[in-house]
């Protein structure tokens, strides 16, 4: 496997004609990454390529009397004969070069290695999708197209500038939809929210700037070919295109398409969206693993709690004339699939975290489901 990198490292640096520091502080972020993403943790560990496209592990370990975690601490006995002065409480970098080897070499060169792109051959201008911007679903390959989102520019000092490119990013939807639908690159439709997981699904929330136009019927085209040719771009991502509304409790109606809600209540005291739907739709709004209710939890910046209704409550289900207020792709239902109670909280990733949520009193069954914001 060194072998390959050092012979990847040698190519690319005289192809592409960058910096050697560069590619080498790229490769071991990429390395660091690829570690991480295969064990976790990793947080103490620095990874270094020299020159020659050795690879250098170390490791920051506390020296402690008994060592409870191998990964962060280090006895005094064997600090001591690192360091001879190392004393306990001190931190010292550990020498870990045998990791390297534990990193799986198919991890290491797809999910590790940062996509290089070729911007027609534009001089001295490279592009660049770290691993945290690939979508985890989809495999590249040498010479493939592909568009992507430009999040940021780095001009590296006296060389080239280095254009940070996306395929996670949520603002790449928006742009394919700018490029497919021409009511929205004119304005007369436009763009309220994006909510999107990567590689799954995504849910746009649109409205009409322009009376009498169809904002949904826009986006999806004669036989759905402006949607398609956007989810065909996304390697079959899934995309609801949900109408947006002023009154949020129809929007939050709106965003858990395909279910039509019986009741949607707004509890202005935690920010949550209490909706009630039919007890046979309950896993649908929800969605496999909680999706749909997340989703709608993002897009519309409700916490979205979905129950069924309580016993002896009756409602009428919901037929409308007027015009759909959601476009959802036709989905088939996993066999088994449940719906699943979740609460998710914000992160710093701005990813959901996942705790049960329980419910006393009634007959009332629910998931809950909270913003946890998106990347800008």
């Amino acid at each position: 496997m060194r072998s390959e990198f050092q012979a990847a490292i040698a190519q690319l640096i005289a192809e592409k004609g960058l910096p050697r520091e560069v590619v080498m502080e790229t490769v071991a972020t990429a390395l660091l990454a690829a570690y991480r993403k295969s064990f976790g943790g990793g947080e103490n560990v620095r990874i270094e390529v020299d020159k020659n496209g050795e690879v250098h592990v170390w490791a920051a370990k506390r020296v402690v009397a008994q060592v409870n975690d191998a990964n962060e601490e280090i006895s005094l006995a064997e600090a001591q004969r690192l360091v001879p002065r190392a004393a306990l409480g001190q931190s010292i970098d550990v020498d870990s070069s045998f990791i390297f080897n534990r990193i799986p070499t198919q991890t290491a060169k797809q999910g590790g290695w940062s996509i290089d792109f070729d911007l027609d051959k534009a001089d001295k201008i490279e592009g660049v999708m770290p691993p945290s911007e690939e979508v985890p679903t989809e495999r590249y390959r040498n010479g493939q197209r592909l568009r992507v989102y430009v999040y940021d520019v780095r001009r590296i000092q006296g060389r080239m500038l280095q254009i940070m490119v996306s395929r996670t990013h949520r603002d790449l939807v928006r742009r394919l939809f700018e490029a497919e639908v021409p009511e929205i690159y004119e304005g007369t439709v436009e763009i309220k929210a994006i909510a999107r997981e990567p590689g799954s699904r995504s849910k746009v929330a649109v409205v009409a700037r322009q009376e009498g136009l169809d904002p949904i019927g826009s986006c999806v085209g004669v036989r759905g070919s402006r949607i398609n040719n956007i989810v065909h771009e996304l390697n079959d991502e899934k995309i609801d295109i949900i109408q947006w509304h002023a009154d949020q409790a129809t929007f939050v109606a709106n965003a858990l398409s395909p279910v039509k809600p019986l009741k949607v209540e707004l509890r202005e005291v935690d920010h949550t969206a209490l909706v009630t739907v039919p007890e046979r739709q309950l896993s649908l709004a929800i969605g496999k693993d909680g999706q749909n209710a997340r989703l709608a939890a993002k897009l519309t910046g409700w916490r979205v709690d979905v129950i069924k209704p309580a016993e002896g409550e009756i409602y009428e289900e919901r037929v409308d004339d007027a015009p759909e207020h959601a476009y959802t792709q036709p989905a088939r239902r996993e066999r088994g699939e449940r719906p699943q109670a979740g609460r998710y909280e914000r992160n710093e990733r701005g990813e959901g975290n996942r705790r049960s949520s329980h419910h006393r009193g009634g007959n009332k069954h629910s998931s809950s489901y909270g913003y946890g914001g998106d990347r800008e």
